[in-house]
């Protein structure tokens, strides 16, 4: 076999009760160089790369590394072949240190032993080398999620690997900490060590990458130089079928005021405050984005808005009407539609039906209810409309909503709370989990109901969805409103910078 090949798959096929996950899938990665693996959400690609790492085990296929069949039946087989994985939600212990995180699992190397002191050594040898330095005896939970980031790479390079796996590794990053990432991919491979850079996020692909392995279905659609490859011809390769993807181009609009939020203060779930006197406005007919790292209080903020978590200062008012602590019934019958984080969690029953979901928020309500017995035949009118308004791919209106993929799942989320949002919408990780086509249609939605007046405030850890379809931003950092920019002069170094907390002097909130 080729020894320039760092990996080898050959026909890899893995099966799960009712799915076929990997479908006979070749990839085969050069030394030295940055090979994406790019798809959709349940397109395949962490199955498969958890396969190469050991962590399941293929029904059919072949692996070959540096040239050799090998078996990989754990982790501990792969980290034996140099092959290491960085997971896209991370394996470290809050409670220990860096150096105990990353001894930790380890034997130690020939001729070396374990001491904490010697290994934090080879941690600073490594961090200068690679430009990932970080305080080795820093407690976990007191880093921030670019630095926790740095310790898993950190990990895997102190066991030597020379073929990392990068499962969606930016997702909690700011620009910044992605370019540095990027960054350090650059000087790994330049000494003829391979990365494997999982991801759904074509800029960074086309940023990053030597070589472009697309899957879709649990199937191998094809493999290309990124000399060769257009964003349009990626997109066209992970969806099948030509896409029109979102621009935001529009007409721009001044609206009167919808909502103020004035100085509010909020308690976390942990009675520590996670709101600090906050203050936003959203307009009619407007989109004000919020960007920010996940944890810095932005969840908390939709839910004071939406009744679902109390105020402990300040104001809210939506059209000059006092909704301050109000319960969520009240906040649906002031017409806020909610789109949550966790559709799951949050924004379906499961095992309820199509229809039963579309209803769920306000099912006593004319038409749906008469002196409070349901109104079936309404109800399932009420559903086929919105099945066919928003394009929603199921059975019948009474198939389970379980049954649906996760595309459909949050379209019959949008589809509710955008009916339900006569006056605001406020929309967390709208697309999160969501395919490129599923994205676009929600992204289009969402400004649909913008033209109709609405005001609507879009909260994302997505920094380009953010850029895309706001009319103004705000960038939050500790539970604090930064900064705010029109939509013409956002700047994504700056607003890079206030994600992670580099506020520099002239950095006031203004609108």
């Amino acid at each position: 076999m080729d020894k320039d090949k760092a990996v080898l798959l050959k026909g890899i096929t893995k099966y799960f009760p009712g799915t076929i996950a990997n479908d006979h899938v070749d990839l085969q990665v050069t030394r030295g160089e940055v090979l994406a693996l790019l798809g959709e959400n349940g397109a395949g690609k962490t199955t498969l790369m958890k396969i190469l790492y050991g962590m399941y085990q293929p029904d059919e296929g072949e692996i070959y590394v540096k040239g050799d069949k090998v078996t990989i039946r754990s982790p501990h087989d792969a980290m034996k072949l140099a092959i290491g994985m960085i997971h896209q939600h991370f394996t470290l212990i809050p409670v220990h240190n860096v150096v105990e995180n990353i001894i930790l699992g380890m034997k130690p190397k020939p001729g070396k032993s374990l001491r904490v002191e010697n290994v934090a050594e080879d941690i600073k040898e490594l961090g200068e080398k690679y430009g990932l330095e970080v305080d080795p005896y820093a407690l976990i939970r007191q880093l921030p999620v670019g630095m926790q980031q740095r310790v898993e790479i950190l990990k895997a390079l102190y066991g030597e690997a020379e073929i990392l796996i990068m499962d969606e590794p930016t997702a909690v990053l700011t620009p910044q900490e992605t370019e540095k990432l990027f960054g350090f991919v650059r000087e790994f491979t330049s000494f003829g060590n391979s990365v494997i850079f999982i991801t759904h996020k074509l800029n960074e692909v086309m940023e990053i990458a030597d070589s472009v392995t697309v899957m879709r279905d649990g199937k191998l659609i094809g493999s290309i130089r990124k000399t060769q490859a257009t964003e349009g011809l990626l997109a066209r390769m992970m969806v099948g079928r030509e896409l029109e993807l979102t621009t935001g181009e529009r007409e721009k609009k001044s609206g009167e005021s919808l909502l103020y939020v004035d100085s509010i203060s909020v308690r976390g779930d942990r009675g520590n405050m996670v709101l600090k006197d906050l203050s936003l406005e959203v307009r009619k007919g407007e989109i004000f984005g919020i960007a920010g790292v996940s944890g810095n209080g932005q969840e908390e903020l939709a839910e004071a808005i939406c009744g679902l978590r109390k105020i402990e200062e300040g104001h809210i008012k939506l059209e000059n009407i006092d909704i301050c602590n109000q319960n969520s019934l009240s906040m649906i019958k002031e017409g806020i539609g909610y789109i949550p984080a966790d559709r799951h969690l949050e924004g379906l029953v499961l095992d309820m039906s199509v229809e039963e979901n579309l209803i769920l928020k306000n099912p006593s309500d004319p038409p749906f209810s008469s002196k409070g017995i349901l109104d079936w035949r309404r109800i399932k009118k009420n559903s086929k409309d919105l099945i066919r308004s928003f394009s929603i791919k199921t059975p019948s209106s009474s198939t389970k909503v379980k049954a649906l993929s996760g595309g459909n799942q949050q379209k019959v989320v949008v589809a509710r709370e955008i009916i339900i949002g006569t006056r605001l919408l406020v929309a967390i990780q709208p697309i999160r989990g969501l395919d490129l086509g599923a994205a676009d249609y929600v992204h289009k939605a969402l400004l649909e109901e913008r033209e109709k007046g609405k005001g609507i405030l879009l909260i994302s850890t997505e920094l380009s969805e953010v850029m895309t379809l706001s009319d103004r931003i705000g960038v939050m950092y500790d539970g604090k409103l930064l900064k705010i920019f029109q939509r013409e002069e956002a700047n994504i170094n700056q607003i890079g910078l206030l994600m992670a907390g580099v506020t520099g002097e002239r950095n006031g909130t203004n609108g």
